[in-house]
This record gives structure tokens, sequence and C-alpha cells, in this order.
């Protein structure tokens, strides 16, 4: 269990939806009277937890270090203070027009002098200090990964849709990214491949025969290979990426199974493949299709 605390305005919220975003059962603002009832009930949920306690959690700053030294004793916790420069606390306060709590009607920058001076015992036992004055936060977020994330947890993952459609019955609202595939030879105007779909092999052998089909899905390779380690720095935590042709039955419905295999050959993922126009949603599990409920 993870107990969070530190400066008001240093981050401590992000830091908090980080965890939850890590697969922790996170708690902001707990009263330390609750911290041991709290504490109990996360032991027999047998799932990581994260509660975060500052100035507003205690009635004075004396309880509130008692609190955490009592916890500390356990090699179960684990606390992480967070932090930041005076200028960049009072810049933050005064762009979010919040007041301070630890001292709302007193001036600012003694406020914040008060609340360090009041939390140093606290953070004298923490194991690990986060200074956030100049990160960002996704980049504080992604520090906080790199300490605390479970690699026996899949809520870090970003889940990936990747669909075909028809521009017919227009675009997906949901997509990230829509590539188009109308310029790709057209299997509808061959009488035999007409009533298949690109899930056939013969609507494959038929596209594959032409090179531009081959260097369109390498393009597309090449793009992913660029933009997926960027998005996952960016903690995004859904993906649709759709691909799109006159009648969402032939030359998108092939692509968008090329894509979703390669997706998962290089290890990201599994992804959810959708054929919007065919009205079926599945996902490959050890190479088989496993067919999920559109």
């Amino acid at each position: 269990m993870i107990l969070i605390s530190g400066l008001s305005g240093a981050g401590k919220s992000t830091v908090l939806h980080a965890l939850e975003d890590s697969g922790f059962f996170c708690t902001d603002n707990l009263p330390v009277e609750l911290l041991r009832d709290w504490s109990i009930s996360m032991q027999l949920r047998k799932q990581p937890a994260a509660v975060c306690l500052d100035t507003r959690s205690g009635m004075n700053s004396r309880s509130l270090r008692e609190a955490v030294a009592a916890v500390l004793v356990s090699d179960d916790w684990k606390l992480l203070f967070v932090e930041a420069e005076d200028q960049v606390l009072q810049r933050r306060f005064s762009t979010v027009r919040r007041r301070h709590p630890f001292a709302p009607n007193e001036d600012l920058m003694e406020a914040i002098d008060q609340e360090r001076d009041s939390l140093m015992p606290v953070r004298e036992m923490a194991n690990l200090i986060l200074d956030s004055s100049h990160l960002t936060p996704y980049e504080l977020a992604e520090k906080v990964d790199l300490f605390w994330r479970q690699p026996e947890s899949n809520t870090t993952q970003m889940s990936c849709t990747v669909m075909s459609f028809s521009y017919k019955y227009g675009l997906p609202p949901h997509a990230d990214v829509v590539f188009d595939m109308r310029f790709l030879p057209n299997p509808h105007y061959q009488p035999e491949l007409r009533p298949k779909t690109g899930c056939d092999e013969e609507v494959a052998a038929f596209l594959q025969s032409y090179p531009d089909v081959n260097e369109a899905e390498l393009r597309i390779q090449h793009w992913l290979k660029l933009v997926w380690p960027l998005m996952q720095r960016e903690r995004k935590q859904y993906f649709t990426l759709a691909l799109g042709c006159s009648g969402g039955r032939h030359r998108s419905v092939y692509m968008a199974e090329r894509v979703a295999l390669w997706i998962q050959r290089q290890g990201w993922l599994v992804p959810t493949i959708q054929h919007r126009e065919l009205g079926v949603v599945y996902r490959w599990e050890a190479d088989e299709k496993q067919m999920e409920t559109p």
C-alpha cells in the first residue's frame, strides 16, 4: 500500500490518478481517524491501494505525523512525498485561483511556508520524494509509473481497436485516426469476389497481388512504430484506428485484419477488431479469433 503526502499544489492528485490507472484502489483526503479501518479493508481486498493524506486529513499537523509514522511501521506501506518550489506553488495557486487549504485567510507565501514546515517530519519519513516543479502532469505520472507500476496489472496497457467501415455510412465518430483505403484496387468489380469479404483468402490473394497494397500496409506499420511509444508516454488509455473504403467489405476489412495482426505480433497488445459494416467484433487470442458481442 502506498501513502501519498506532500505540499498543496505539488501534484498529489496527479500521482493518485496515475496509480489508479496502474490498477491501484485510490482514496483521496482520508481523515486520519479512518486510516486504520481503511488499511484493514484494503488488506481484505488483496488489491494494491493508495491513500492521500495531507494537511486536509488531520485535525492538526501532529495527528497527521503520528498517523503516518504508525502505518510506516509495517513493511506493507511505502510513503511517497510530492513537493515543488515555492515560486511554482505560488504560480499554480494564482492560475487556478484556489485558496491554499493550510491557511486560507493568510498570505499565500506564508501559507506555503507554514505547510512546508509542518510537513517536514513527514517528508523525512518518505521512501520517495518527487519534485514536480519542472514536470508536466504527464511527466510526473510517468515517474510514478517507473517506481510503482504493478507488473501483473493489465490496466496500464492502452486499449486498441482496429476497425473497418464504409464512407457511405459516415466516419466512425470515436476514431482517433482514419486511413482511406479507396485508392486500392477494388475487389467489388470482380464478380467472383463481390459476395466475399476482406477476411476471405480469395480477396486477400487478389489484393496482395498489387504492390500498392503491400506498400500501403508498410506505411501504416511505419507510422504506428513512430506514434505507439509516444501515445504510451502521453498515457493514452484508448486508441481507435479506422480504415475505410467504399463499401466497408473488402479493402478496409482486409487492411484492418492485417494491421491488427501486425500490432499483436509486435507484442504490444491484443487489439479488438471491429468490422462495422459486417456487424462483427472479435479479438485474436493465440492466433484464434474469439467472437465477442458487437
